[in-house]
């Protein structure tokens, strides 16, 4: 993506979506490997984390500013959690609005990006899908 063409504002917006995106599939993939010995729903969780690796990654840490984040401090939905379920939904969910989000910003300059975040989002429907009604 041609950083040019977006705001810094913007480009911390992707960069803490990227991380959001891949944070909330780390976790799914940890429960599904450690605790539930689920080798090809783990697999399968990876391998979307790796393709959520952009060429500009590092490029992106010029922009974040997480300490300042207005919105940092947890809210009581986010610091509650049931059972591994509730946390699994939770950070499918995380995933895929972050990759929503990533969707609609790189079209500014970068429909092939764009596009490769869309896939991620609806394998992740798919693999909620298959994960939940296991």
């Amino acid at each position: 993506m041609n950083n040019n063409s977006l705001s810094p504002e913007l480009l911390r917006v992707i960069d803490a979506n990227l991380n959001r995106l891949k944070e909330g599939i780390r976790v799914v993939e940890d429960i599904l490997r450690y605790k539930e010995n689920n080798k090809d729903l783990a697999r399968k969780l990876k391998s979307l984390r790796h393709q959520a690796i952009t060429e500009n990654t590092k490029e992106l840490l010029q922009y974040r500013d997480s300490i300042n984040d207005v919105l940092r401090p947890s809210t009581s939905s986010e610091q509650q959690r049931t059972d591994l379920e509730a946390i699994i939904i939770a950070n499918l969910k995380r995933a895929q609005e972050s990759s929503r989000v990533l969707e609609e910003l790189y079209k500014l300059g970068d429909v092939k990006e764009s596009e490769k975040f869309k896939s991620i989002r609806y394998e992740l429907y798919n693999l909620e899908k298959e994960i939940l009604l296991a």
